[in-house]
């Protein structure tokens, strides 16, 4: 795992130990922040179950200006300390041990991108998205994106489908502000 581009292109991420966790590969990285390139700069990011902190740092490394760094295991957080240590220069970002709903619950900011990786073996995304859409929380021409392992079959009111993309195993499915709200 290493951050692609930006100020700290090329610095190795520490790694998760174990076959429990899946970070978003190199390959689907890159791709996704080649549709994401133009959003990032200066963008409100939420990184839900941001594990090592692989994607909120990416955004940080292409100036992001905020990143909000969430996830439910304190093992993950050790692990986004660890990396989030690496960096040079200071930057604004939050860290909480809450879980996706909770956190999604509970701030009351917009965010320009929000990423949702949740473990594959669960459907958490489709309820991550549910609360965004209700709460309101992607910003005017926000993107919210869906990492998993399959097409994106549900409809979720008040957010559309931007654009979905299979890489390999992984499927990328992009949302935002839909026509009802």
């Amino acid at each position: 795992m290493r951050v692609i581009s930006g100020k700290y292109r090329g610095l190795n991420l520490v790694p998760f130990k174990g076959e429990e966790i899946r970070p978003t590969a190199d390959r689907v990285k890159e791709s996704l922040f080649n549709i994401l390139s133009f959003r990032v700069a200066g963008a409100t990011v939420a990184d839900v179950f941001c594990g090592s902190g692989n994607l909120g740092i990416e955004c940080l490394s292409r100036g992001a200006a905020k990143v909000y760094f969430n996830d439910c295991a304190k093992s993950s957080l050790l692990v986004l300390e660890k990396n989030l240590s690496k960096l040079r220069d200071g930057h604004d970002y939050s860290i909480t041990c809450m879980d996706f709903l909770s956190f999604l619950r509970s701030v009351s900011c917009k965010f320009d991108i929000i990423f949702l990786d949740p473990p594959y073996r669960f459907d958490y995304g489709v309820s991550a998205l549910k609360t965004i859409s209700e709460r309101g929380l992607l910003s005017d021409g926000g993107v919210a994106v869906y990492e998993r392992d399959r097409q994106f079959s549900d409809s979720v009111e008040g957010l559309d489908i931007l654009d979905e993309r299979k890489y390999g195993k992984t499927w990328l499915t992009f949302f935002g502000k839909g026509d009802s709200k």
